[in-house]
């Protein structure tokens, strides 16, 4: 078993590396359950893991007030030196694996929930090269994104807006233009040239707070001086694409969500002024990081080859 300190007066003496890897995750979650869903672990397993680490610290790390769990002064310490000691391990690791000149280790990639639509038929070939990396790849929401990306928890971070508060260095990755969507029926199919203020006449559909798109498309509105007529706000593109087939109201959104349906003729892309809002997608990571190996072979990978993000422009766009 490998030991964090073997000093017989370390008061972490008794700490293996597994609980501590058990207890960021908890602290990060202020969940045992959830820690185990990620961890592939029974709750009581994390438990048991928990209370052997809060006896070799000899303070509790956890404490629960009402259904809640918090931590405790002497967990936050412990969870700010994990943070440090699993960086500096995976500084370690990318070390050796440069001696050794191997491609291969660990990939965590997190990225906003469109990518969804392209990232995977991106990765596919990159894996197919490197059949030694593992990749962990998690979809969430802007906010999750920085979230993230705050905590130091990936490699490398898939997004469309890029941060204002946090120094990144950034990697364009693919073009991302926002579309005005319709169901094919509607009366603004037809129209060209459309005034970009006749849009805050239609019952709109937004995403949720904190979303990128939202963000960029709150910010034209303000730019035009008018404000959408707000009827739903959902959570994803594929719950805003049935409210828009539902009749539900019009919406703005990546181009890269109708992937699957651009042959389908269920939705019309409307003609509006100042509409495709041209963005782009970024991988980024924070200033000061040095990425992994890996996550320097993959972003090689996306820049020696511009034939992949042209077939990958080509898929999700044209048509």
């Amino acid at each position: 078993m490998w030991y964090v300190n073997d000093n017989e007066n370390s008061i972490m003496k008794n700490a293996t590396l597994h609980q501590l890897r058990v207890f960021v995750v908890a602290a990060k979650h202020l969940s045992f359950t959830k820690a185990a869903e990620e961890l592939f672990l029974t709750q009581p397993t994390v438990s048991m893991q928990m209370k052997q680490l809060t006896k070799a610290v000899g303070l509790p790390l956890f404490e629960q007030i009402g259904k809640r769990l918090y931590l405790t002064q002497a967990g936050q310490t412990l969870y700010d030196s994990c943070q440090r000691i699993f960086n500096e391990l995976g500084e370690f690791e990318s070390a050796i694996a440069d001696m050794k000149g191997l491609k291969q280790g660990q990939l965590n990639l997190s990225a906003v929930s469109t990518t969804k639509f392209f990232l995977p038929r991106m990765i596919g070939p990159f894996c197919q090269q490197y059949p030694g990396v593992e990749l962990s790849l998690r979809f969430t929401n802007h906010e999750g994104i920085l979230q993230y990306l705050n905590e130091n928890q990936d490699d490398l971070y898939i997004l469309s807006q890029l941060p204002s508060t946090v120094d990144v260095v950034s990697h364009r990755i693919l073009e991302n233009p926002l579309v005005a969507i319709a169901p094919a029926h509607h009366p603004l199919a037809k129209e060209r040239n459309i005034p970009f203020e006749r849009l805050s006449k239609e019952p709109f559909i937004m995403r949720e707070p904190g979303s990128g798109t939202r963000q960029a498309l709150e910010e034209l509105f303000h730019k035009h001086e008018t404000y959408p007529q707000v009827r739903l706000e959902l959570g994803s593109n594929e719950a805003i694409k049935q409210a828009i087939l539902g009749g539900l109201g019009i919406s703005v959104l990546s181009q890269h969500t109708l992937t699957l349906e651009k042959d389908t003729g269920l939705f019309a892309i409307l003609d509006v002024e100042d509409l495709p809002l041209q963005r782009n997608w970024y991988a980024i990571y924070p200033s000061g990081k040095q990425p992994s190996v890996v996550a320097r072979a993959f972003l090689e990978y996306l820049e020696a080859d511009p034939q992949l993000l042209k077939e990958a422009e080509e898929l999700t766009i044209d048509g």
